[in-house]
């Protein structure tokens, strides 16, 4: 866990930075991953010219012999200036032309994401401070290091702009919960649109959580946010050691075409402890991909899980024409949901976030859609959620299309959304209304009720919001409940609008009014006093 004292180290480098003139927060994440990369690389040389000592086993350094000074352990203890000269010209010289080498490790494989790597900071001053923190980070254990990564990208939020790469990490963790990876029967997750991977590292968290027994989950005391101590659980993942290769190497997958995020993401993923994560840059719109990436391209992904870029088009060029033939469209939000079912592999499952409009929009392109999720594969559930989620950045209204690949829809679970623990204006400020422990709940409750297979595992920061409020078993077909199912057959009708309001009942209470003579007799007795105290004051004058 992050403590007061580490989080309070953080924040004051976060407030020399913007003294530093690098204010965009995007950035100082950027720049703190290189100098967490640069240790990073020298620890796990050091790990491995031990091994090599100990019992003879070679590996591909990743430093020659001239490179030596370019390890951390070397130029964290120069002057500033002379740290300068060196980490500006040398050091990130090294970044850029790292590549994977035969034999090599997941540190290597970064060195495809540094290619573009630049050292953003100018004052000397500036970069000794960060260096030394970097040099005091308890970089040794897995969960610290989830967790300090985790506090870091909490900062996009709260700087106050580039929120739009973060998705809310309650919705994230709400849906993986619904969604249940499950490493034991080999599945493969990918974020097609992975950003900083919030998505694949808080599916890793959720097996260690998933895969830690009894007696391996740790305590520790730590400063919350409101500075008081509270004790929160540790989780090894101790059950996780025989899908250990699994996880690291085959399970986690993302693809972005922006290069800053990439390197974030991949950091990201390696410092909650994925040895290996499979992190490429690439558009997954375009032919490019189907190219490069054949088999991820087509049935490559037993899970997807997303909230992909919407409102926006694309050139009719750059898309890929297989999407075309299934949607014929430029706007992203139709094109990713599109690609997701090529993607998936026949009986996998995918968790999307979308805007509203994909739900009612009335062009043909938004239609087709619509009908091929519910006629030529299995539309599961949608989730409404308020419009307020992605504020400050964003108040358009979005909701969450649960869907497996092949099979037919029978009946399409809705479930109403209204709040998420959080306010939904600009500040989103802690709340105590909070309807996504229901949701996790009712979700399992109603696969159950169809014979589906279901994890009974939940999570324990959504067992300790849990309340009387989820009945054991609900009435699905009524439609006035914040969940209730519609039939295929009613979808087919309304053009395949799957806008919640279409088809939730909302129960309306009878109110009585006077006749409308006894209202206006009041009016005209009012009327009269106001007039008779009115010429009272005037004979006062």
């Amino acid at each position: 866990m992050i403590t007061g004292d580490l989080k309070s180290k953080i924040d004051k480098l976060w407030e020399e930075f913007w003294v530093g003139g690098i204010a965009n927060p995007l950035t100082v994440i950027e720049q703190i991953t290189y100098l967490l990369f640069a240790r990073m690389l020298d620890m796990h040389e050091n790990k491995d010219e031990q091994r090599k000592m100990l019992t003879g086993t070679n590996f591909a350094p990743r430093f020659a012999a001239h490179e030596q000074d370019y390890r951390f352990s070397h130029f964290s203890n120069l002057g500033a200036d002379e740290m300068m000269e060196l980490v500006r010209d040398e050091v990130f010289r090294h970044f850029r032309t790292l590549t994977l080498k035969e034999g090599g490790n997941r540190n290597d494989l970064l060195g495809e994401f540094m290619k573009g790597a630049r050292l953003e900071i100018v004052k000397p001053s500036l970069l000794v401070k960060a260096v030394e923190m970097v040099k005091t980070l308890p970089l040794e254990h897995g969960d610290t290091k989830g967790d300090l990564y985790e506090y870091l990208l909490s900062k996009l939020t709260t700087a106050g702009i580039n929120g739009q790469f973060r998705t809310p990490r309650h919705i994230i963790r709400a849906l993986v919960e619904m969604m249940e990876p499950n490493p034991a029967r080999g599945e493969r997750v990918c974020d097609p649109a992975c950003g900083t991977g919030g998505f694949l590292s808080t599916s890793y968290e959720y097996l260690l959580e998933r895969y830690t027994s009894l007696d391996a989950v740790h305590v520790e005391t730590v400063v919350n946010q409101k500075g008081e101590l509270e004790q929160q659980p540790v989780f090894s993942g101790d059950q996780l050691n025989e899908y250990r290769k699994h996880v690291d190497t085959d399970m986690f997958h993302g693809y972005d075409f922006d290069a800053t995020m990439l390197r974030i993401a991949a950091m990201n993923l390696i410092m909650h402890g994925i040895e290996e994560p499979d992190i490429h840059y690439q558009d997954t719109m375009s032919q490019s991909f189907s190219d490069r990436y054949p088999d991820a391209s087509h049935n490559g992904f037993h899970l997807i899980l997303a909230n992909p870029p919407f409102t926006g088009t694309l050139d009719a060029e750059d898309i890929d024409p297989s999407l075309l033939k299934t949607v014929s469209t430029k706007k992203t939000e139709l094109l990713f949901v599109a690609r997701i079912l090529q993607m998936l592999k026949v009986g996998g499952r995918s968790a999307t976030i979308v805007p509203q409009g994909v739900l009612f929009g009335s062009s043909k392109a938004h239609q087709s859609l619509r009908q091929k999720l519910v006629e030529d594969n299995q539309l599961e559930a949608v989730i409404n959620l308020p419009s307020g989620v992605f504020k400050p950045y964003a108040g358009v209204a979005t909701a969450i299309l649960i869907f497996t690949k092949g099979g037919e829809t029978d009946n399409v679970w809705f479930y109403d959304l209204q709040n998420d623990g959080y306010s939904l204006d600009d500040k989103r400020k802690p709340i105590a209304k909070n309807d996504i422990p229901h949701l996790v709940t009712s979700w399992k409750q109603y696969r159950r009720s169809k014979g589906l297979p279901v994890d009974d595992f939940i999570g324990h920061k959504i067992k300790e919001q849990l309340n009387d409020t989820v009945a054991p078993m609900m009435d699905w077909t009524d439609r006035h409940q914040k969940a209730f199912i519609v039939p295929k057959a009613d979808l087919a009708v309304s053009k395949y609008d799957l806008s919640i309001n279409r088809y939730k009942e909302v129960v309306y209470q009878e109110e009585q009014y006077e006749a409308p003579r006894v209202i206006l007799a009041r009016l005209k007795a009012l009327e009269a006093e106001i007039q008779s105290e009115l010429e009272e004051l005037e004979g006062m004058l």
